[in-house]
């Protein structure tokens, strides 16, 4: 995968990178496919007690991994895939960040319930991806 370039924003993404083995974002031609982003804070890597604030903490956190990755953010996503441990209490919420992040655009969406994720304390994440013909233009000059 030489000619695709892979991002880790710093904090969480390169203790990810470092101990886990995974990128945040890879560019893929005109896309940015981001790997699923809880609701960590990005330097500490805690979560917050309350499932609203990881919620919104997540969609913070996909708007600052495609902006690492020299996209725009949200503007340009048209995927997103969502997993939650408890649907009914999130979904609203998921809602509620969309609206809010993508008041112009509607993407697609998979809604999907888990028994549970990657870190035990985690009940949420997301995965977008990103349509950016401009960043990936600027990207394949560097």
């Amino acid at each position: 995968m030489s000619d695709c370039k892979t991002y880790s924003y710093p904090g969480a993404g390169e203790w990810a990178r470092k101990e886990m083995s995974y990128s945040q974002a890879i560019r893929v031609e005109n896309r940015i496919v981001c790997a699923g982003q809880g609701g960590w804070d990005r330097q500490t890597l805690e979560f917050s007690p309350k499932l609203d604030e990881e919620i919104d903490q997540a969609f913070e956190n996909v708007q600052e991994n495609l902006k690492h990755a020299g996209g725009k953010g949200w503007t340009q996503v048209y995927r997103v895939v969502t997993y939650s441990t408890d649907i009914k209490a999130t979904h609203q919420r998921i809602v509620e960040n969309f609206r809010k992040w993508m008041p112009d655009h509607q993407p697609v969406w998979t809604e999907i319930g888990v028994k549970e994720l990657g870190l035990p304390i985690m009940h949420f994440e997301i995965e977008v991806e990103a349509y950016d013909p401009q960043g990936a233009a600027e990207a394949a000059k560097n």
